[in-house]
């Protein structure tokens, strides 16, 4: 994978979209993002931050006031509110640009989010959180992998029939009180140590949309500590549908991706 420094703006109006929800704006002016692939990530942020609720049980945040265009391509939409995973909370809270607090109202601070990482009930490692920094401070468009950004797209997606049964199809038909559990569920499930890949990346792209996100450019794949067998990414592959899968390695806070092609030997005579 190529070492390309990307840039990610968005300019496109949401308003009449599935992917946008009615939260108190503070001001639509656009955050200045600056990012090198051998830094931190950096910010300008000319008016107040967003603010999000954490939900423990969920182990995800419901944005409450949302300010800039960073919702175009962050956090999943259920029944006309937007929540953010523990990456996508915890990396907005590093960047400066979202304010979280609890049920009570009482800031939660950066370092208690730290501290979260290591009780592994969010569905998210330490390794798992620098791979979605390093490559969303590149500008990609990351979401977890198979679970959908709205339920509009669930709707126009040509596998539907594939969800039947399935906790997202189920989202479909209750949109009530049972929104909070059916995603608490759904992140409750997710194994850290499960071999499936992690996440679906997109290329920066002004016109995405959530509600009709099409294929992901790549899937990423969290390798534990070490790279996976042949079998193993075999069995990746199988689930990935013809989409390229990418290894990531972090060790050290270094990030490294791999990819894999089959190379057929020439018989020997």
């Amino acid at each position: 994978m190529e070492g390309n420094k990307w840039g990610y703006s968005s300019n496109e109006d949401t308003s009449n979209d599935d992917d946008d929800v009615n939260l108190p704006n503070a001001s639509d002016e656009e955050e200045d993002l600056h990012f090198t692939s051998h830094s931190l990530p950096k910010s300008q942020f000319r008016n107040i931050k967003s603010k999000a609720r954490w939900n423990e049980e969920m182990g995800m945040a419901e944005v409450i006031e949302k300010n800039g265009k960073m919702w175009v391509s962050t956090g999943i939409v259920r029944s006309g509110k937007i929540y953010t995973s523990f990456e996508e909370t915890l990396y907005f809270m590093e960047l400066g640009a979202l304010h979280l607090v609890d049920s009570e109202n009482r800031s939660i601070s950066i370092i208690e989010m730290y501290e979260k990482v290591s009780s592994r009930m969010t569905g998210c490692c330490w390794e798992l959180f620098e791979a979605y920094r390093h490559l969303k401070s590149l500008g990609y468009i990351i979401g977890r992998h198979n679970f959908a950004w709205s339920l509009k797209s669930i709707r126009s997606s040509q596998k539907q029939v594939a969800l039947e049964g399935t906790e997202e199809s189920k989202q479909i038909v209750d949109m009530g009180s049972k929104v909070e559990h059916s995603i608490s569920k759904l992140f409750g499930e997710l194994k850290i140590n499960e071999l499936k890949p992690d996440f679906d990346i997109y290329l920066p792209d002004s016109r995405f949309r959530k509600s009709s996100p099409g294929d992901p450019n790549f899937l990423l794949y969290l390798s534990r500590g070490h790279l996976p067998s042949r079998a193993e990414i075999e069995t990746l592959e199988k689930q990935c549908e013809g989409i390229p899968l990418k290894i990531c390695l972090v060790t050290e806070g270094r990030v490294s991706f791999f990819s894999f092609d089959k190379v057929e030997l020439p018989a020997l005579p």
